[in-house]
């Protein structure tokens, strides 16, 4: 097979074969040739109904043509200046109209640097060092939130990776998700703590949804100790509603970090918040963030194109969520438990849907892998993780979805 042979030479020239370790799927990934609407194609010629979406941008599904022909406009112009772009000002312009909690925003180049970003603007505000994340939250793989999880809010973070000192994660600490006793708890004991980040629908090892008053409740602790309020929207934005999960939830964050579906598929990130925090960040302010990349205009091409159609379709958040209940409807009789948000949904392979990091992780991996590879054989590419949020598109068809179902009900 032409992936395997690709994968074996990779192996010798790349870390792992790969460029992301979710992508190392054993015995060998398959290698992509094109895709198109809601299917993949392989090297190999075998297609794939693809529920993983590039982990999340993708919400119109591959090689749309309004966002292909807004690339296409961007690349007969050119694609990088290093200076300001009309764009920009336009791009920014929807983004904070959009969210209640954004009053400025700054483009950066992924959702990494997003998340990096807005930390140490929090640090640069408040004057504060310590920051509270939610066990196993994933917000990019930079030094500070790259914590083990589970290593609790009573003690000082332990790193996650070879590489990252302990001094530089000994001012992170974790609170499990829906538990707003643990957080209340930890800032009453500690008062240097600049920022609590979270997502507020946890979608890097699930989803896993907030419990009815959680996000509230987080947003009152947080002020009540002067802690400035993150929300990591990186995968939810747009992704459940324009506005994301604060105007879903109604819970408006100090800041928020944006990227993937921002972009339409091309590297992307932002941060934003209240404008006096905001203008803390340089050339206005003391904390610095630059990067050669940032704005860049092929990114902002497909993403002003995405939030255009995105704004002028709102009647497809409607439909996705009714194809992810109607499909949660088929499989409720199979075992295990099946979680939806919107367009996002997972089965997991325990009793009851998890409501923590540690209540995911109880679920049956080994099941889970078995069930991934019958999928698979059924020309259905789900994330190869039990720990990874699939995805639905405005691509996916009526006959994708009854596909999809059959696929579940014969491998479950």
């Amino acid at each position: 097979m032409k992936s395997a042979d690709l994968f074996t030479r990779a192996q010798g020239l790349m870390p792992g074969g790969v460029s992301s370790p979710v992508r190392a799927i054993k015995p060998f990934p398959f290698y992509t040739a094109h895709a198109s609407g809601s299917r993949l194609t392989t090297v190999d010629g075998d297609e794939y109904i693809d529920c993983c979406m590039a982990y999340g941008p993708l919400i119109l599904g591959h090689a749309h043509p309004a966002i292909r022909d807004a690339i296409a406009l961007q690349l007969e112009k050119g694609w990088l200046y290093g200076t300001p772009v009309e764009l920009e000002p336009e791009m920014a312009a929807r983004i904070t109209a959009d969210h209640p909690g954004m009053d400025m925003v700054r483009f950066v180049s992924s959702g990494s640097e997003a998340t990096m970003a807005a930390i140490r603007l929090a640090r640069g505000y408040t004057q504060k060092k310590d920051i509270i994340k939610v066990e196993g939250g994933f917000h990019g793989a930079h030094d500070a939130v790259l914590v083990k999880a589970g290593s609790g809010a009573t003690t000082l973070g332990v790193p996650d990776s070879a590489g990252v000192l302990p001094a530089l994660t000994a001012h992170t600490r974790q609170v499990p998700f829906n538990d707003t006793e643990a957080l209340e708890a930890l800032l009453c004991a500690h008062d240097d703590v600049a920022a609590f980040i979270l997502e507020p629908v946890m979608g890097n090892i699930g989803p896993v949804l907030p419990e009815e008053g959680y996000l509230r409740e987080v947003r009152s602790i947080c002020s009540d100790h002067d802690t400035l309020l993150i929300f990591d929207e990186v995968i939810t934005g747009y992704r459940l509603g324009i506005g994301g999960a604060q105007v879903m939830y109604d819970v408006t964050p100090d800041l928020t970090t944006l990227g993937k579906i921002i972009g339409g598929g091309l590297p992307i990130g932002a941060f934003g918040g209240r404008r006096d925090i905001m203008e803390m960040v340089s050339p206005s302010g003391p904390v610095y963030q630059a990067g050669t990349f940032s704005g860049n205009p092929a990114s902002l091409a497909a993403g002003c194109a995405t939030l255009a159609w995105l704004h002028g379709h709102r009647d497809l958040y409607g439909r996705l969520e009714e194809s992810t209940r109607a499909l949660a409807e088929s499989v409720a009789s199979h075992g295990g438990s099946f979680v939806r948000h919107g367009s996002m949904f997972k089965f997991f392979f325990r009793s009851t849907p998890p409501r923590n990091y540690r209540e995911a992780k109880e679920s049956d991996t080994v099941a889970f892998t078995r069930f991934w590879g019958k999928m698979r054989s059924k020309g259905i590419f789900l994330p190869p993780s039990q720990f990874e949020t699939n995805f639905l598109s405005a691509a996916h068809t009526g006959s994708d979805l009854d596909e999809l179902t059959g696929a579940y009900l014969a491998c479950l």
